[in-house]
């Protein structure tokens, strides 16, 4: 589930955890209690060597809540980066930015709502219990 994180990330992510944005709190009022088709997110998850703002295991969607910092070109080349190394563990990256969870939470929900339908299409069935 962690992808081989190292203690000190998933000590970071908990650290993290503590410490949320606004938006990020904005975001988590839409995922949290499986208000998306039924789906359970983690906030601040480790994988591997990196933590993401928020992860479903279940579709392997990992979404970040970016901030104008990411437009930096060196932030840029990094996200890149990352995107390539949770693509190749089988995990898709959204990204929205901070306006549009403060802005447009409607808009929001509404693309993720899309996004976890063709993930949830795609994925293998999970087992039921007896």
């Amino acid at each position: 589930m962690y992808f081989g994180a190292s203690e000190l990330i998933r000590e970071r992510a908990r650290m993290l955890r503590k410490k949320t944005t606004l938006s990020e709190k904005l975001f988590w009022s839409i995922v949290s209690k499986r208000q998306i088709l039924d789906l359970h997110f983690r906030q601040q998850h480790p994988i591997h060597t990196y933590i993401v703002d928020f992860y479903c295991h279940r579709i392997k969607l990992a979404i970040e809540i970016d901030g104008s910092i990411h437009l930096n070109p060196d932030n840029k080349a990094y996200d890149d980066e990352r995107e390539k190394v949770l693509s190749e563990f089988g995990i898709t990256l959204v990204r929205f930015t901070n306006d549009q969870v403060q802005f447009e939470p409607h808009e929001v929900k509404k693309k993720l709502v899309c996004v976890c339908k063709n993930l949830l299409e795609a994925a293998p069935p999970t087992p039921q219990t007896p």
